[in-house]
């Protein structure tokens, strides 16, 4: 995809969401169904199944998805979508190349042990090594505007409202069916 098409798909997306702001806010939605025997929560995603269980540092057997290892995926996926469109929309000559996420977790604040250590990831990093030839100033502002413009990266930066509600149901009633 070249910069013009890529300003061609998005110019009517930015003018239809400067004409009605409202029209630019979208609800994402994952559902999941809980499988309690296992403990792990199946979740629909692209027309595949995953099944997210407990990392072995928490006490799982290896067999499932971290949703540790997924959120870091999101970021993957995210930041590597976000720096190719920055990278197009700049006719900047990426090639290709790679992106690695590295996250860490002290699992001392999941289990409970110490109410002093954080639960959930203490640092993040992300790495691309680009196969292309870009001066230090194209460098600095690929990273910038990947930075600037990750939805995922931005969403895990700055606080944001998120909320868990557990609505009890009758025993044998479900709202979601099992595969």
């Amino acid at each position: 995809m070249t910069s013009d098409d890529l300003k061609a798909r998005q110019a009517p997306l930015k003018t239809k969401y400067r004409e009605d702001p409202n029209s630019a806010v979208l609800t994402m939605r994952v559902t999941g169904v809980l499988h309690p025997e296992r403990i792990c929560c199946e979740i629909e995603t692209w027309g595949k199944r995953v099944e997210a269980g407990l990392h072995p540092a928490a006490g799982g057997d290896g067999s499932f998805a971290c949703s540790g290892d997924m959120l870091l995926e999101a970021l993957a996926g995210c930041a590597g979508v976000t720096l190719l469109a920055v990278a197009t929309a700049m006719s900047l000559p990426v090639r290709g190349g790679t992106i690695v996420v590295e996250g860490d977790v002290d699992f001392r604040g999941t289990l409970g042990i110490s109410k002093e250590v954080p639960v959930g990831f203490i640092a993040i990093r992300t790495k691309f090594t680009l196969d292309a030839e870009l001066t230090a100033e194209q460098t600095q502002s690929l990273k910038k505007l990947c930075e600037r413009y990750c939805v995922v990266a931005q969403s895990l930066r700055a606080p944001i409202d998120v909320s868990i509600e557990c609505v009890p149901q009758a025993s044998g009633a479900t709202s979601a069916q099992s595969h």
